[in-house]
C-alpha cells in the first residue's frame, strides 16, 4: 500500500500517537511519501517516519492508494490541493481543533489504518468548485472544497458585486463581500453569514453576501451545474478573492466566474462517521441547554 501523509505541527501530546502510526504503517509494510512541509516539521520534531520519499506538488504523488491529512480541516483543506486531481481516497485525522471535516482521533488511527487494508471503509465523494479567472492567480490550483470569496480589502468600504447566473444578470451586492459556498462548506464561512446548511451530496451552491448594504438580499442557493460570473467595484480599485484559506489581492479590472470542478474530492468514511453524526457532536445541532 502507498500512502501520502500531509500535516501541520502539532502539540507535544499528539507526538506519540503520530510516531505510533508511521511505526504501525512500517511494521505493515506501507510505502509513504511525505509532503515536503511535513518531512520538515517531523524532522524537527524528532518523529521516526522511516521514509526519505517527499513531495511538493500534486504532479510529485506517484501511485498513492490513500492519502492522510494529520491536522484540523484547515490541513485537511491543503490536502485535497494534493489529492484532488489524481482522485486519491483521502483521510481527515484531527490533531487540531473542531474537526468537523478532519474526523479520526488520534486514538483511532490504528482502527483506521486496518480498515484502509481490510477494505473496510466508505468513499464520500464531494464538490468541488472552481475558479476562472484571465490570470492564474493561484498557481494552478484553482479550486477549493469549502468556498470562493470576493471581499473588499482591509482599508477600502464596501465593494459592489454585480453578479450573472449563466449570463443573466442576478443582483448588485453592496457589501463587505460575497461568498459562493459548496455544500461541504455550508457549515463554515457561509453558515457565520446567515447562510444554510445544505446536506454534502446536494448538487447546490450557495451564494452568501457578507454584511450586505441592500438588507432585502439574503442567501440564495443555486444549482452547481450553472457558472456564476462576477464584475467588482471598489474605490481602492482592488478586491481580494479567496479559495479556501487561500487569497489574492487582484484589480477591479479582473473578470472572474464561478463553477463546479471536473473532478471531485473523495473523503474517506469509517464506521458510523456520517455527516449528521458529525453536525450533532461538533456543532451541537438541536443542543438544548433546557436539558
Amino acid at each position: 500500500m502507498k500512502i501520502a501523509i500531509h500535516g501541520r505541527n502539532f502539540a507535544e501530546a499528539a507526538k506519540p500517537f503520530i510516531q505510533s502510526m508511521f511505526d504501525e504503517l512500517a511494521r505493515q509494510g506501507a510505502q509513504v511519501q511525505l509532503s515536503h512541509s511535513y518531512r520538515t516539521f517531523l524532522d524537527q520534531a524528532g518523529v521516526q517516519h522511516h521514509t526519505t520519499d517527499v513531495y511538493t506538488g500534486s504532479e510529485d504523488i506517484v501511485g498513492a492508494d490513500f492519502a492522510f491529512s494529520l491536522g484540523g480541516d484547515g490541513t485537511l483543506l491543503e490536502t485535497i490541493m494534493h489529492t484532488g486531481p489524481g482522485g486519491i481516497p483521502t483521510v481527515g485525522i484531527n490533531i487540531g481543533r473542531l474537526g468537523f471535516l478532519a474526523t479520526v482521533s488520534p486514538e483511532a488511527i490504528p482502527g483506521m489504518i486496518q480498515s484502509l487494508y481490510d477494505r473496510n471503509f466508505r468513499l464520500d465523494e464531494r464538490t468541488l468548485i472552481h475558479l476562472e479567472s484571465e490570470q492564474d492567480l493561484f498557481n494552478g490550483v484553482p479550486f477549493g472544497l469549502n468556498d470562493i470569496t470576493i471581499m473588499k480589502t482591509e482599508t477600502s468600504s464596501m465593494i459592489t458585486v454585480h453578479t450573472y447566473i449563466d449570463g443573466e444578470f442576478l443582483n448588485s451586492y453592496w457589501a463587505d463581500g460575497l461568498i459562493v459556498s459548496t455544500p461541504s462548506g455550508s457549515t463554515g464561512y457561509s453558515l457565520s453569514c446567515g447562510g444554510p446548511v445544505l446536506l454534502p451530496h446536494t448538487n447546490n451552491f450557495i451564494i452568501t453576501p457578507v454584511s450586505p448594504h441592500n438588507l432585502n438580499v439574503r442567501p440564495m442557493v443555486v444549482p452547481d451545474s450553472c457558472r456564476l460570473s462576477f464584475e467588482v467595484e471598489s474605490r481602492s480599485n482592488t478586491y481580494l478573492v479567496s479559495i479556501d484559506s487561500r487569497f489574492r489581492t487582484v484589480d477591479v479590472a479582473t473578470r472572474l466566474a464561478v463553477r463546479k470542478e471536473d473532478f471531485p474530492a473523495r473523503l474517506i468514511k469509517i464506521g458510523d462517521d456520517s455527516f449528521l453524526n458529525t453536525l450533532r457532536s461538533k456543532l451541537n445541532w438541536g443542543w438544548d441547554i433546557r436539558n
